[in-house]
């Protein structure tokens, strides 16, 4: 995959995110290896934006690694600045496992009930409302009544 190529003012608004992160892989005296590219893969797919550091001391080896990052993952060079390399690539999107079989969970509501004297606060309340109740106008929590079957009756003749 090539490297994904960003404009200016989308790169700057990348290094500006990516100035208060920490960096989540690091690259050791080994180079890059399939363990490492696995990795930054898996912190691409999960963050978007990454911090690689790598910890040996020829620029010209760095450099070689950061574009090797860039085109083999399809991610866009950020910055590279000293031993840090700043890589971006957009996020996938996550699918949702729809369950058919699953209800809604319980619901939260704000109760307010005024005081019986006039001046004072009135008293606010959080109430959980499970399936199978109801919320009163009155703020009570009531059990819901079953759902009636309706019951034909056939003519014989």
């Amino acid at each position: 995959m090539p490297a994904i190529q960003l404009s200016v003012a989308e790169r700057k608004a990348h290094r500006a995110e990516a100035h208060h992160l920490d960096p989540v892989v690091m690259i050791g005296n080994d180079g890059l290896t399939a363990a490492v590219k696995k990795e930054t893969d898996a912190a691409l797919n999960a963050h978007g934006l990454i911090k690689v550091r790598v910890l040996g001391d020829d620029r010209e080896a760095r450099e070689a690694i950061y574009q090797q990052l860039a085109d083999e993952l399809g991610a866009a060079p950020i910055q590279h600045i000293g031993k840090l390399l700043v890589l971006w690539r957009p996020k996938p999107k996550k699918e949702k496992a729809e369950d058919e079989e699953r209800k809604p969970g319980p619901r939260e509501f704000k109760v307010i009930k005024n005081s019986s004297r006039g001046g004072q606060r009135p008293e606010v309340k959080r109430v959980r409302v499970l399936g199978n109740q109801r919320l009163t106008s009155g703020g009570n929590v009531r059990k819901a009544k079953p759902k009636q079957k309706s019951v034909k009756k056939t003519r014989s003749d």
